[in-house]
């Protein structure tokens, strides 16, 4: 792709950051469940964990191409750490920043952007994904403050974060709420124990008569849906690029072995079979990233449909990174099957790109609803 000066420092910057604090520790990381908290506060350091948030509010005033660019270059290295930069930054940070009045900004905003506080963002429920209606975590009022009752699940950071975007069901509309950590009936469940993204922390969010004061709620009451579907926009453009840095990393370590195995006295790489597997897996790789950069260019500067070039990129680049891992774990043959190698990783952590922010099935949904 062609890069300015400007992103190639961008770029260089997020790589040497992965391989400098991220490499080492992956399959460490995976195999424990760990999540390194300490790493978000360095990441702070760098501007990652504020992106796109304007340097008014502390953050790095980044544009979503350069966005997409750190989550390439650290999601290469590490879904999971992909993962939690992009919930952080799209999600939470992001609510605030694009919804929040001027009070909340200032104030949570500097926090979320300097790593020195860690966001997560709740939306969907046991018994309501992408069926948004069917939510059943409420929020009534009770004088200038709001009762929440209810849960929420598959949240990123539910344990560790420090304050989370909340929405619950305000009559039959709904709200969204800013929670801190360690508000009274407000918790966090065990740690979910995952197939892939191992390294990035999921768990539930429960509400006991957790009150919150109608100064943490954003925007007007009935809004928070709303709210929500403009968010998911950009969300679909995080998750396209973390498929794209997911990809980008099983193909090239399968490059790499592919030029080092030898068979019957030469690399496995001379052989057609492999390949053209490898041409096809750069291709696709390739064609991902121009739907992810149209997208990001949409969402930067206007002149286009963000919803239907967000799915569409999603769609595509979760869907090339599944393909390209799995390809990935049949150039490495046995060896991709084993912890030894980086094939496994990138297969196991690959999958959940398909399901984050809208099945494969939803975002054609999206796509379909805006075909002419």
């Amino acid at each position: 792709m062609f890069e300015t000066d400007h992103m190639s420092l961008i770029r260089e910057s997020a790589r040497d950051f992965a391989e400098t604090h991220i490499r080492s520790h992956v399959m460490e990381w995976d195999e424990a469940q760990h999540f390194p908290v300490d790493l978000f506060k360095k990441m702070g350091q760098y501007g990652f964990m504020g992106i796109v948030i304007p340097e008014s509010y502390g953050g790095a005033g980044l544009s979503y191409q350069e966005y997409i660019t750190i989550l390439d270059e650290i999601s290469k290295v590490c879904g999971s750490i992909g993962l939690s930069v992009a919930a952080h930054n799209s999600l939470c940070t992001n609510h605030i920043y694009s919804f929040a009045n001027e009070d909340q900004k200032r104030f949570y905003l500097p926090r979320l952007a300097s790593g020195e506080w860690l966001g997560a963002w709740g939306l969907t429920e046991t018994f309501s994904g992408s069926d948004a209606g069917g939510m059943r975590t409420v929020a009534e009022k009770d004088g200038d403050y709001y009762v929440l009752n209810g849960s929420k699940n598959f949240i990123t950071h539910a344990i560790s974060s420090d304050v989370a975007v909340v929405i619950a069901r305000t009559g039959k509309e709904m709200s969204a709420f800013i929670i801190e950590k360690g508000t009274p009936g407000f918790s966090a469940g065990k740690k979910e124990n995952k197939l892939g993204m191992r390294a990035s922390e999921t768990a539930c969010l429960f509400f006991d008569n957790c009150r919150v004061h109608k100064d943490q709620r954003i925007g007007d009451e009935g809004t928070g849906f709303k709210q929500a579907l403009q968010l998911l926009d950009g969300g679909r453009i995080s998750i396209a690029a973390l498929s794209l840095g997911i990809a980008r990393g099983a193909y090239e370590c399968a490059l790499k072995y592919a030029k080092e195995r030898e068979q019957f006295g030469k690399p496995i790489f001379d052989f057609q079979a492999i390949s053209f597997k490898l041409a096809e897996m750069a291709t696709k790789i390739e064609a991902a990233e121009l739907l992810c950069r149209q997208a990001a260019h949409f969402k930067d500067n206007g002149g286009g449909n963000v919803s239907k070039a967000g799915a569409m990129a999603k769609l595509f680049a979760s869907e090339t990174a599944v393909e390209v891992a799995t390809e990935s774990v049949q150039i490495h043959g046995g060896y991709g099957y084993t912890k030894d190698y980086p094939a496994e990783k990138f297969f196991r952590d690959s999958k959940l790109c398909t399901i984050g922010e809208g099945t494969s099935e939803i975002q054609k949904m999206v796509i379909s609803r805006h075909l002419s």
